[in-house]
């Protein structure tokens, strides 16, 4: 199996997994997301380190190991992306399984266990090595953020390009939803680690999109601190304009 490969097929089985925890009725909310976090990263860890064992693993919910900066390729992996959201029964969460090579985001698998496009009841993987047409943008930009707690960078760019907010759960799924033609630009501001963005900017620049920092620096991974706090997902026609508006705000939030 390809790296490729086992990355979506992890991701997709790991959603499947997800689904059926949830559907037991046997935990509350809260419970549910631990439960769902704790039974999708013992799958994802156990495979991979069957699966590719000379290779590095960073996961959210696996004690980090040192071990994995003087590896070249790196595993990172979100069991659950959007846990409120997959307690909530809601849509809008996911799973992330990519790897890192030389730091840069190379292979990436996104599963939307709860977005079904084809109809036949099952979620919806997104791939680094299988690229989808992108819709055509609309007329009015729309921007992605978050449904609780709208950066206000985020925010500001918004009111200066007149885009449309369209609330939304989990960083994969936001990400996602530019791929899909839900949304047009993520800009998040507020905080992230190396396993929120990972596997979505991996899939999203294979779609052809823009996907940097928010100063327009490089997205790199496997760093000794995980901390990743910001991040630009869009159309590159539209990447100029955005990161030009954010660093015109820098100065007003210094």
């Amino acid at each position: 199996m390809s790296d490729a490969d086992l990355a979506a097929h992890l991701a997709e089985v790991a959603g499947r997994i997800l689904v059926e925890v949830r559907s037991s009725g046997l935990f509350s909310p809260k419970a549910l997301g631990r439960a769902g976090d704790q039974t999708a990263n013992q799958f994802l860890c156990h495979a991979l380190r069957e699966a590719r064992p000379d290779d590095g693993l960073l996961s959210e919910e696996e004690k980090d190991n040192a071990a994995r900066i003087e590896k070249e390729r790196v595993w990172i992996v979100d069991p659950v992306d959007g846990t409120r959201e997959y307690g909530e029964a809601r849509a809008d969460w996911a799973v992330h399984v990519g790897m890192a090579v030389n730091g840069a985001p190379a292979i990436g698998a996104v599963a939307l266990p709860g977005l079904d496009l084809t109809g036949t009841g099952g979620g919806t993987v997104l791939r680094s090595d299988q690229p989808r047409p992108l819709p055509p943008a609309p007329e009015r930009l729309r921007m992605v953020v978050s449904r609780t707690r709208p950066a206000a960078e985020a925010v500001a760019v918004a009111d200066a390009l007149d885009a449309e907010l369209v609330p939304m759960g989990s960083a994969g799924a936001k990400a996602m939803a530019v791929i899909l033609g839900q949304a047009d630009i993520y800009l998040h501001s507020g905080g992230q680690y190396e396993w929120d963005s990972m596997a979505p900017a991996a899939v999203a620049l294979a779609h052809g999109l823009h996907a940097s920092r928010i100063d327009g620096s490089p997205l790199v991974y496997n760093q000794r601190d995980v901390y990743l706090p910001d991040l630009l997902i869009c159309r590159k026609e539209h990447a100029d304009k955005v990161l030009g508006l954010i660093a015109g705000l820098e100065p007003a939030n210094a």
